[in-house]
């Protein structure tokens, strides 16, 4: 009798576990009847995760869409931009088919269970997933066999950028994301919903750029060892030039006016003029020298500004040479004489030669006359 009690108390415990771990079905929260999963069921016998659906015959379709979370940071001097994304692919897969809910959204560690597409970000410097608290990955089972594989990538990718009229200039980047192995042959890539698959661009406030358009394209990578899918985000920065207004164009303005200023000093006055020449010169060349501090591994371009920086600094330094030319000028004027003012000079010089001896004669006459002996 006691085992009987036993027997039965094992199995009342025993089934409801069994029931709740199998991963051929999902229990209701309301109490529902459990819906069977033939996909799951097989994954361990029947489903094998390193064969593509439709392997050996059509391609497998899929659709992709991003969502730009933020781009955090471009670099002029290192040609690249840093973006978070969440990247979404969906496609079918008909060993997966089965009946009853709608999508089930699973454990996103089963995706190591599945055959996912072997995407990546091409021209990628640096890449890496964000597992903050978990794993940050979604993976969701429709009931004719779609899988949505949602992923929170951050990235930095290069961005080939013309610099020649910086810092009016626009830039073209391009996010792109292409098969690895799989060629056309086996995977196509397309855009889920064309132009709308790429959501979060608007809402994006960048401190240098503003996004002037985006669009995308679907295209193909050429390689000796096949023909690749790609899809293309291409969008375009414009810079805003209200910073560089404020910070280059204003301050190198006023010097070239400040040493105009000198033109207004008479030339006798050798410290005021110096001393403003030589300081507009030298704060002309701090400023070219911060313009390009920031840009300093893209030393070898001629940009816009430095055109710029480089006009006023000829003004300034030619300032400065004015004067030194129009001194020395005037200086060469006093000490130049005419033939003529030269014999009149030496006239004069004569004459007053002349009349101081003939002074000191008469002025020493007196004094001869008076010495005369007693007796006469």
């Amino acid at each position: 009798m006691f085992c009987r009690y036993f027997c039965f108390f094992s199995l009342w415990l025993f089934l409801p576990t069994q029931r709740r771990c199998s991963l051929g079905h999902v229990s209701n929260l309301g109490g529902s009847d459990t819906t069977s999963l033939p996909g799951f069921e097989n994954l361990t016998v029947g489903y094998n995760k390193y064969l593509r659906p439709y392997f050996g015959g059509e391609p497998v379709q899929i659709a992709m869409s991003l969502d730009i979370a933020s781009i955090s940071s471009i670099s002029e001097s290192d040609m690249d931009y840093t973006a978070t994304i969440y990247l979404r692919q969906r496609w079918t897969d008909p060993r997966l088919v089965f009946h009853g809910n709608k999508s089930f959204t699973l454990d996103a560690r089963l995706v190591e269970l599945l055959w996912v597409p072997d995407t990546y970000i091409v021209e990628s410097k640096r890449s890496f997933l964000h597992d903050v608290t978990v794993g940050n990955r979604l993976i969701r089972l429709f009931s004719n066999g779609t899988i949505l594989y949602a992923l929170r990538i951050t990235t930095t990718v290069a961005c080939n950028m013309d610099l020649s009229k910086y810092p009016m200039d626009t830039q073209t980047c391009k996010l792109q994301l292409e098969s690895w192995g799989y060629d056309e042959n086996d995977v196509i890539f397309t855009w889920l919903r064309g132009n709308d698959s790429v959501h979060g661009i608007e809402r994006l406030r960048l401190s240098q750029y503003t996004v002037e358009r985006y669009y995308t394209l679907v295209s193909k990578s050429q390689q000796e060892t096949g023909s690749y899918p790609r899809l293309i985000l291409q969008f375009e920065l414009r810079r805003n030039i209200l910073y560089f207004i404020l910070e280059t164009y204003v301050p190198s303005t006023l010097l070239v006016m400040l040493s105009w200023v000198s033109f207004w000093i008479t030339l006798d006055s050798v410290p005021a003029r110096t001393c403003i020449g030589v300081t507009t010169v030298l704060s002309m060349t701090t400023l070219m020298i911060g313009s390009r501090s920031s840009l300093s591994k893209t030393n070898c371009f001629i940009k816009a500004i430095d055109v710029y920086l480089g006009i006023c600094f000829s003004f300034i330094f030619g300032a400065l040479v004015e004067y030194a030319v129009a001194h020395y000028s005037s200086s060469q004027k006093c000490t130049a004489k005419t033939p003529q003012e030269e014999l009149t000079m030496q006239q004069s010089r004569r004459e007053t030669r002349r009349g101081l001896i003939c002074g000191r004669r008469e002025k020493s006459k007196p004094a001869i006359q008076c010495i005369r002996p007693v007796g006469q």
